[in-house]
């Protein structure tokens, strides 16, 4: 094998040829939900936690899948042992997962009339954009636009409808190439980042939005549990953005990268504008727990 296989609805099939209808859901209506996860040296990370976060999205969205958690955990394994030979020892992958509720050509109705469109695939874990952020810290910035309200669309639902996310993050690019969003929902308190959860430092004290206006993050969990491991107080609250302002080190966390600091926040430094020991704590508890270094893994990549 020389291309790395997608699973599309029940079918292995080369990358380069996988391809959905032009009137599927996920075209039409942006009616999909999807999950990421990613491997440790190979080795999936929680993927049935992500797995299970993608079937509560998709009970809520109203999409039903066809097949079971159990079958979809399955295929999804088997996928990626296949596509693993294409990989080298010291490089790691995304999980990707994206549902679809199927063919909905325009009408009266978007609810689900056909089998849906499952879409399974494995890409290589780039870290390159976020490397130098492991030891300069990135700017975090707000964006104009604010967070969809949870009474219009809840943000634990993980969809595809990612025009929100793009534009908030175009509009921090203005700001600052270099920027990474901290978006505000319609009250002013701090919700998410484009693709990852929000956290502050203040005290010694780690503390991150509650997941009422953002997103139910696997690895925002992970982090809460690293936290309890180190022995770090922790807490779930409403933020201002006052509170990154004066806070000790801010930082965010997704999948790929697990834990990205930041040292400036809407053009005034976090802190000392280093990256702070916490950070660095939680990041070494990461490495911990994966048998991972995740910072050499991107500045290997960045050497490579």
């Amino acid at each position: 094998m020389t291309e790395r296989l997608v699973y599309l609805s029940g079918e292995l099939v080369p990358e380069s040829e996988a391809k959905i209808s032009i009137f599927d859901a996920a075209v039409n209506l942006g009616h999909c939900v999807t999950d990421s996860a990613r491997t440790f040296r190979h080795s999936p990370f929680k993927l049935d936690q992500h797995i299970a976060r993608l079937y509560d999205s998709l009970k809520v969205a109203r999409i039903n899948p066809g097949i079971t958690q159990q079958d979809m955990l399955a295929a999804t394994l088997d996928l990626l042992e296949r596509n693993l030979k294409l990989y080298r020892a010291e490089d790691d992958c995304w999980i990707v997962h994206n549902v679809s509720a199927g063919m909905a050509p325009m009408g009266p109705s978007p609810v689900q009339s056909s089998k849906a469109t499952i879409m399974i695939a494995n890409q290589p874990l780039n870290l390159t954009g976020w490397q130098k952020y492991y030891h300069e810290g990135c700017h975090a910035v707000t964006p104009f636009s604010r967070q969809i309200p949870s009474q219009s669309l809840d943000a634990r639902i993980k969809n595809r409808s990612r025009m929100f996310y793009t534009l908030a993050e175009q509009e921090v690019k203005i700001v600052d190439n270099d920027a990474q969003s901290v978006i505000l929902d319609t009250d002013g308190f701090v919700a998410e980042n484009k693709g990852g959860n929000v956290f502050l430092v203040k005290n010694g004290v780690v503390r991150t939005p509650t997941s009422i206006n953002g997103l139910a993050g696997v690895t925002r969990q992970t982090t809460l549990e690293i936290c309890d491991t180190l022995g770090i107080s922790r807490e779930e609250t409403r933020l201002l953005p006052y509170d990154l302002y004066t806070a000790d080190e801010v930082f965010f966390t997704s999948t790929p990268y697990c834990l990205m600091p930041a040292t400036r926040f809407n053009g005034l430094p976090v802190g000392d504008g280093q990256v702070g020991p916490v950070s660095q704590a939680i990041l070494k508890g990461w490495f911990d727990l994966t048998g991972v270094d995740v910072i050499a893994q991107a500045d290997a990549q960045i050497n490579s």
